[in-house]
């Protein structure tokens, strides 16, 4: 069953340093960079993924969870249900300890298979409002 609880959230968002963005957008309008960067605000390290995206000297963009030099706590996406899956299977790889996918995200096969190899799961909210409703001290 997915976290949803205050606590659970609560936890996960005090004990995470590490969030891996999937799906991440350089546009500072979409959703992917504007929790990346409250994210980054507020003390964790974000590492961007996208195979579509060129790093510049500002910002490096990894193509994919694996190639992050860095072990991840949060694997956050941003990426329509149908390719959850995928990112879920590459998160257990890495070893990632929780995937979080974001508000209007919802694919219960991905959770499951998530939960049975051990990862917390998130679904369908915003890892940004939740860190804002739950932890203001930091904000």
């Amino acid at each position: 069953m997915p976290l949803e609880t205050e606590s659970e959230l609560r936890d996960i968002l005090a004990t995470a340093r590490t969030i891996a963005d999937v799906g991440y957008s350089n546009k500072p309008d979409r959703p992917s960079n504007e929790v990346a960067q409250a994210l980054k605000r507020w003390g964790y390290t974000v590492y961007p993924v996208n195979p579509t995206l060129t790093s510049t000297p500002e910002e490096t963009v990894y193509t994919s969870l694996s190639d992050i030099p860095d072990k991840i706590d949060v694997v956050d996406v941003f990426r329509r249900a149908e390719d959850v899956p995928g990112v879920v299977e590459e998160a257990i790889k890495i070893g990632a300890k929780t995937v979080w996918m974001q508000l209007g995200i919802v694919n219960a096969e991905a959770a499951r298979r998530a939960e049975s190899a051990g990862l917390k799961v998130v679904m369908d909210h915003c890892m940004k409002a939740e860190h804002q409703r739950l932890m203001p001290e930091q904000v």
